[in-house]
């Protein structure tokens, strides 16, 4: 993704009002925040379709490269199968193919507890499901036929990960707190939050650093 240098503005610009535009820059996109409502509206208007189905992160990368060609590509494929019914109505087990995946509180139960009976030293990794719903998604694109058993053998896998996970790009919230509180001494997570929405206000990337290079500016500091 393209990296932008941070923009020094003042506070009193902060809350100065940006709109999705087919004429603004990649720039402008990356550095602003935009809500999924408007994320959605915007695919729609330059004839991305469908926009339903499809991830904010999903939906942010084909408008980027709208924004950087001028062209519209085709969104990622989602597989259903004939199936009404979700997967979870038909009672779970290693041997259930995935044709209906439901991310709802009973599926991750199933996945915590058979995940405790492949592994009884079995814990939850931050991070992990995230990544295991990409996996999945990507094995269903890809057209492979996985089943419950597959994603639980998988789910152990991640969680059996040494050390934090790479910070996925599309997580700019999870992120930025996640730094913050690394960063900042005696942080609180409200004070994660609350610098979180000063930063949506701004006109620069979403991440920790430029935050920080923004609150030195207005201090009038030297970045190190």
């Amino acid at each position: 993704m393209l990296r932008v240098a941070p923009i020094r503005c003042r506070k009193n610009k902060m809350a100065q009002e940006r709109k999705l535009s087919k004429s603004m820059s990649e720039a402008d996109f990356i550095n602003g925040y935009w809500y999924a409502a408007d994320i959605k509206a915007f695919a729609r208007s330059i004839g991305i379709s469908p926009v339903t189905n499809l991830r904010k992160d999903e939906l942010e990368l084909l408008i980027l490269e709208f924004l950087r060609t001028g062209t519209v590509k085709s969104p990622p494929r989602r597989t259903r199968g004939a199936s009404k019914n979700k997967d979870c109505e038909k009672g779970l087990s290693r041997e259930l193919p995935i044709v209906r995946y439901t991310n709802n509180s009973e599926t991750k139960e199933f996945l915590n507890s058979e995940a405790i009976k492949l592994d009884p030293a079995f814990k939850p990794k931050s991070g992990a499901m995230y990544r295991l719903n990409r996996w999945r998604e990507q094995q269903m694109e890809d057209g492979r036929r996985v089943t419950y058993g597959d994603l639980v053998d998988t789910y152990v896998e991640l969680c059996r990960t040494q050390g934090p996970f790479p910070q996925a790009p599309s997580g700019r919230y999870i992120n930025f707190l996640s730094d913050y509180l690394k960063g900042e001494s005696e942080a609180t997570r409200r004070q994660a939050i609350k610098a979180w929405e000063e930063l949506k206000k701004l006109p620069i990337p979403k991440d920790y650093r430029s935050w920080r290079e923004s609150q030195r500016s207005e201090r009038g500091e030297k970045s190190h």
